[in-house]
């Protein structure tokens, strides 16, 4: 069995179990307290606990008065808070703004325990528990909502979610350098007001002045609001700057103040990712939570492990670049084969390694070897709309982790379960990663993210083309039939993107009815903070371009288009014939093989007399003997033989 770690303490009696009158952090969070390293909260508070801080958990506390942040007493040097793994409107509401019935990261899946804009709500409780003490937030809602944003459930601009907060310092991106600094810098009593100068923050302040770093001045607040223009101009400087080696200073005024965001900070090494990864996680969540039925969000990664951090895959609707950056940062081996043990250790291992990924799973190094001197290229994706030519696309080294964990004793399976990028997986001339994928890797199916078929569309998504994903399939089939498997693809498709016309809706239905498929789930595009496709949803301007860009804004008309791509469910009929009729395109309506779907049924007159006249009762249907399995026995064929060949 695997050493039995503690979790950290939630409550006054934990505290006094472990004889501490007295404690350094509060650490807040909207989620659960689940102690695992693919929870955020948890891995700062066990990087603050590993460098000898008293670290807290207040998870999901109430937030309709202060009392539940005093009841563990005044911490001595801050509260570090965030609204949990998700942005707690996208926990929230669906796309459609609807409420969602279920939050996965809740015990027993209870919706509601949580406020909306839970790091402002947070924020403002613990100033008022705690005067005087400094006040942090991180996460990803407040890493996404760093500058000035839409809001896509006010449509309308907010400010930077660091005024609203009113906090001393946001941290963005994964946070473990910036929080270990500011725990360092209070903890020599340095006032909250002079941490200007970390990397990987946020600071308001009256002087931009006090700003350490050659900086750029992004539109103001009031000019993103008043003009959607400035507002793509600012989301293309602030991605353009987002980079850990060339990137400079964002200074954004909001009224009389200014927000400064600091470069941010260097990813991780290998070894001090093997270090936070190997911290003493319980692996589960808190007891507490066992009455209540536990915590669902636990089961997806329980026995799964993380290898790699950040994504250079560059999709446009994916806010993974702006958070996590796009330089790829990697484990060692050592380390994941170390996790890899504890797995096998634990009682509900059957043997099965769900995944070993990340972001994206098949990246374990840098796109390209200029990025470690010279930074990720400011107006260039590494793989869309065609690869980069300084691409270096080699699986060398995840194939030969894989192969490794596959000869671990205990372990059956090793699963990849993660996205991976198919068109980076075919730029490698070498086949045997793609190869032993297929072979050994796949749980029954395997997720890739296609998106769409139209050209254009793709291009404002940051995907590759539709031929890439056709190339890729007809590999994986080839495979498959090879190895005799029976094993699927699940493809990610998504509606109403900016860019996406009606038009474009109907041709990637029609392509999908060519194929003979169509998805059980189609994502509706979903305007997340601080994306470049949200940006294109506001202003209608793609901020790369600066030139106009068709949105579908109606709900009617998203609608629509989701409709499209499952056209053959009953209760998306009415809405796929007036997307038809809306795009002049009733020649799909009709019964020939090339069409969407049938005509609407009109009742003629002979069908109103037969619903008058009496029904006559039919005759009993003579009884099919039938054999022992169930099945009716069919009437053999005249001239038949019972293996069903002719005579002759």
């Amino acid at each position: 069995m695997p050493e039995l770690f503690e979790f950290l303490p939630v409550s006054k009696e934990d505290m006094e179990e472990r004889g501490w009158w007295w404690y350094d952090f509060l650490i807040v969070t909207g989620d659960a307290y689940v102690d695992h390293p693919s929870f955020g909260p948890t891995v700062i508070a066990r990087v603050l606990e590993a460098d000898g801080y008293r670290v807290a958990i207040l998870a999901q506390p109430d937030w309709h008065s202060a009392d539940a942040f005093l009841a563990m007493g005044r911490p001595k040097l801050g509260v570090m808070l965030c609204a949990g793994n998700l942005d707690s409107m996208v926990a929230h509401y669906t796309a459609s703004k609807k409420h969602r019935s279920e939050d996965f990261y809740s015990p027993g899946k209870k919706a509601g325990l949580r406020p909306d804009r839970a790091t402002i709500v947070y924020a403002n409780r613990a100033r008022e528990a705690f005067p005087g003490l400094p006040v942090i937030i991180g996460g990803l809602e407040a890493s996404l909502r760093r500058f000035a944003h839409y809001d896509y459930w006010e449509d309308k601009v907010r400010r930077s979610v660091l005024f609203d907060a009113g906090a001393d310092i946001l941290t963005y991106g994964m946070g473990e350098t910036a929080s270990r600094e500011i725990a360092r810098r209070l903890k020599a009593k340095e006032p909250v007001e002079s941490l200007t100068d970390i990397r990987g923050t946020a600071v308001a302040v009256a002087d931009p002045s006090v700003c350490k770093y050659p900086s750029v001045t992004l539109p103001s607040y009031e000019d993103v609001v008043d003009s959607k223009r400035f507002y793509a101009d600012a989301t293309r400087i602030e991605y353009e700057e987002h980079d850990p080696i060339r990137g400079k200073a964002l200074i954004q005024q909001h009224g009389n103040r200014y927000l400064i965001v600091n470069p941010p900070a260097m990813p991780l090494s290998t070894k001090e990712l093997d270090r936070v990864a190997e911290l003493p996680y319980t692996r589960t969540y808190h007891p507490m939570y066992e009455p209540m039925g536990g915590v669902p969000a636990i089961e997806e990664v329980r026995f799964s492990i993380i290898h790699n951090r950040g994504c250079f895959g560059g999709c446009s609707f994916c806010a993974l670049a702006f958070h996590q950056g796009r330089m790829i940062t990697s484990r060692s081996h050592e380390s994941v084969i170390r996790e890899a043990k504890i797995l096998t250790q634990m009682p509900d291992f059957k043997g099965y390694i769900n995944d070993v990924g990340g972001p994206s799973a098949n990246f374990r190094h840098t796109s390209c070897k200029q990025q470690l001197k010279n930074g990720m290229c400011a107006k260039r994706l590494c793989l869309a709309p065609t690869p980069c030519p300084n691409l270096d696309p080699d699986h060398s080294d995840y194939l030969a982790l894989l192969r490794k964990l596959r000869e671990l004793p205990g372990v059956k399976k090793v699963f990849v379960r993660s996205g991976i990028r198919y068109d980076y997986l075919l730029e490698d001339k070498d086949s045997k990663f793609f190869e032993e994928l297929v072979k050994y890797h796949i749980s029954g199916q395997l997720k890739v993210a296609p998106e769409h078929c139209i050209d254009s569309v793709l291009d404002y998504m940051g995907k590759p083309h539709i031929e890439v994903y056709e190339h890729f399939m007809d590999r994986y089939r080839r495979l498959n039939e090879r190895y005799a498997k029976q094993q699927f693809i699940v493809p990610y498709l998504m509606s109403s993107h900016p860019g996406s016309t009606m038009d474009d809706a109907i041709a990637l239905a029609q392509y999908l009815n060519k194929l003979g498929r169509q998805p059980e789930q189609v994502q509706d595009f979903y305007p997340t903070p601080g994306t470049i496709s949200t940006c294109m949803y506001y202003t209608e301007i793609d901020p790369l371009t600066m030139k106009h860009v068709y949105v579908a804004k109606t709900q009617r008309e998203k609608d629509m288009q989701r409709a499209l791509l499952q056209w053959k469910r009953p209760d998306k009929r009415k809405l796929v014939i007036e997307a038809l009729k809306s795009a002049g395109r009733e020649d799909l309506i009709g019964s020939r093989p090339e069409c969407l779907i049938r005509p609407e049924y009109r009742p003629r007159k002979n069908d109103e007399k037969k619903k008058a006249e009496p029904e006559k009762k039919a005759a009993p249907a003579p009884q099919k003997k039938v054999d022992k399995t169930g099945w009716a026995k069919a009437k053999p064929k005249k001239n038949a033989r019972p293996n069903g060949k002719k005579k002759g």
